[in-house]
């Protein structure tokens, strides 16, 4: 089964994207968690493991702690050595075209994503990344 893995520190965010893709039957394993660090532990224990990486990751940019632009540092690290290619979107609710040009510099960004999700948008990015596969 693929998977998904939403990093947000927005109880709200996380109820309402587990409760679009359980509904929906997007065929998706989902995991949501507030801290950064614990995917990048996940990605460095699963490098070699396609099975044990995600498909796709979704990452807000506003967290205490770790914020989305470290763990995207630290993920561009990373990247190459990764069994498989993960996609990142990222989801905001900030329309800074800063932050959206700055998210550009990052390979494994594949779009920007604005916050309320949306089933439409998550149907969009899932199809993304199954194309992107082919």
């Amino acid at each position: 089964m693929k998977k998904l893995v939403f990093i947000g520190d927005n109880r709200l965010d996380r109820f309402i994207l587990k409760r679009i893709l359980q509904r929906y039957n997007l065929g998706y394993e989902v995991s949501c968690t507030h801290d950064g660090q614990e995917v990048i532990g996940l990605l460095r224990q699963n490098k070699s493991d396609m099975r044990g990486l995600p498909d796709i990751i979704i990452l807000d940019l506003h967290m205490p702690g770790v914020d989305g632009w470290a763990f995207l540092e630290q993920v561009q690290k990373l990247h190459a050595s990764l069994a498989k290619a993960i996609c990142v979107y990222i989801l905001s609710s900030s329309i800074d075209p800063h932050q959206i040009h700055r998210s550009k510099r990052f390979p494994c960004v594949k779009s920007f994503l604005f916050k309320p999700i949306t089933k439409e948008v998550l149907e969009r990015l899932i199809s993304e990344e199954i194309h992107s596969r082919q």
